[in-house]
Parts: C-alpha cells; sequence; structure tokens
C-alpha cells in the first residue's frame, strides 16, 4: 500500500483490506484454484469467460487510455472495503446518472444453487451513486487492472466503461461497472420484500450475501453516504432475521 494513499480519507487506513490480505485479489492462480472448485461442483467448462474474453474486454476499454496515465477506479460495493488492487490515492466520488441496486441473481460467490443470492449493480437512474474512486498508478495499471477485470469480469455481468466521475479534488475518468441487462443472470430490480428475502437467504463460498450487505452498509455509514435503498434493505432484512429467531 502506498503511504500516502488516504491523505483524504485519513479514517479509512485500517478500513479497506490490503491487496496481500484480500482474497479477492485475482491473480492468475487464484482464477485456476477456482476454476478447480468449480469443476469440482460439477459447473460446465465455460461457466467463465475465457482468458481471452477477458482479456480481450479488458483491452477494448482501457487501449483508450494515453501511454503513462494512471488508471482511476470507481467502487460502488465490496470494491470499496476490499479492493483486491494496489492503489495510490483514493476519493469520496460521485457517479451521476446511476444507483445502486441488487439486480443479478447469483449462485456463486455469495450465493449458490441450493441458495441463491443477489449481486449489487449500478442501473440508470436520474440521480447519482457515491462512493469511492481508487488511483492505480500508470506503471502499475497494466497487472492490477487485469486483477480488477478477473474479479468484476468473470461471468460478463458488466459493462465496463470510462466515465466521468466527480470528486472534491476534480473530476476524473474513472473505470465503472454498469449492469448488463443483457445477461442471463440479470433480473432487473425486484419488489424489495423479495429482494430482502433472497439477500437473507443466499449463501455461497464467499460468505452470506447478509454479511455483503451489512459490510456495505457499514462502509458506507463510515463515509457518511446516505442511500434509502441500502437502508431500507438492511431493516427487511433484520426483521425477517428477527422473525426467523422468534419462531
Amino acid at each position: 500500500m502506498f503511504a500516502d494513499a488516504f491523505s483524504h480519507l485519513p479514517h479509512l487506513r485500517d478500513k479497506v483490506t490490503p491487496p496481500e490480505r484480500s482474497e479477492l485479489r485475482i491473480t492468475p492462480s487464484v482464477l485456476a484454484f477456482w476454476d478447480e472448485r468449480a469443476r469440482g461442483l460439477g459447473r460446465p467448462p465455460d461457466w467463465r469467460l475465457s482468458d481471452k474474453e477477458l482479456e480481450d474486454s479488458r483491452s477494448a476499454v482501457l487501449d483508450t487510455l494515453d501511454a503513462g496515465q494512471d488508471l482511476w477506479v470507481f467502487s460502488y460495493g465490496s470494491l470499496m472495503w476490499d479492493p483486491g488492487f494496489h492503489f495510490a490515492e483514493v476519493r469520496l466520488a460521485e457517479l451521476e446518472g446511476y444507483k445502486r441496486r441488487f439486480t443479478f441473481k447469483t449462485e456463486i460467490g455469495r450465493g449458490s444453487p441450493e441458495r441463491p443470492g443477489l449481486m449489487l449493480s449500478l442501473e440508470r437512474c436520474l440521480g447519482n451513486c457515491k462512493g469511492l474512486a481508487f488511483r492505480i498508478p500508470s506503471a502499475i495499471a497494466e497487472v492490477e487492472s487485469a486483477v480488477v477485470w478477473r474479479r468484476e469480469m468473470i461471468r460478463g455481468s458488466y459493462r465496463p466503461a470510462l466515465m466521468p466521475v466527480g470528486t472534491a479534488q476534480g473530476e476524473i475518468m474513472a473505470l465503472t461497472f454498469a449492469s448488463n441487462p443483457a445477461h442471463p443472470s440479470y433480473v432487473g430490480e425486484l419488489p424489495l420484500a423479495e429482494t430482502a428475502a433472497l439477500i437473507a437467504s443466499g449463501s455461497g463460498l464467499l460468505g452470506t450475501n447478509r454479511q455483503y450487505l451489512e459490510q456495505l452498509a457499514a462502509q458506507l455509514q463510515r463515509l457518511v453516504i446516505e442511500d434509502t435503498y441500502i437502508d431500507r434493505l438492511m431493516k427487511h432484512v433484520q426483521l425477517l432475521a428477527d422473525d426467523r429467531t422468534a419462531k
């Protein structure tokens, strides 16, 4: 980790997992392990995008950057507390025209065939989404962006693009992963009660869907970011937990 990475947000210094301790730093060896686990679970060889598909999609977006240009990554979900990549700076950031929503059914990671969960994404809206922007220095952008790509684009659920993002230190162009409605796992925005029920029961190799929601809510609170959708989901999920305890 770079010494000055948290100069804008010093209170996050011990609230962001260092890449060397991250279970989501997806190196080629980690991806090979995931492939092995997938085979053991009976998943088909095409359970994820091929290495070539991943690299082709990465090149299509990032080859537009000028040589020697740093790469900014906008984060709105788990990247906010466990980015998995090395970075030199982090800022509060705001992306206009999008909102957080759980819109993808998942049976891997925080879900399973027996207990499917929902994956967070960015959906178009009239408002905005507040999160974090991480700056990856140009000298390591090739390696670190590949780490990000193996994680975020493993199943092609998102549409990656460089988008204008506002920060207190000035506007930047940041790599952003918005939803891909054409993906077969896309379910759109479900009724809040149905969303909460799936999150309350979802569980997979990376833990429970509820834990993810709780980590998200906690990081938003630390950043003093208000998100009524997440707040309402937290209340619904807690009510479901209370009902199950009462029974």
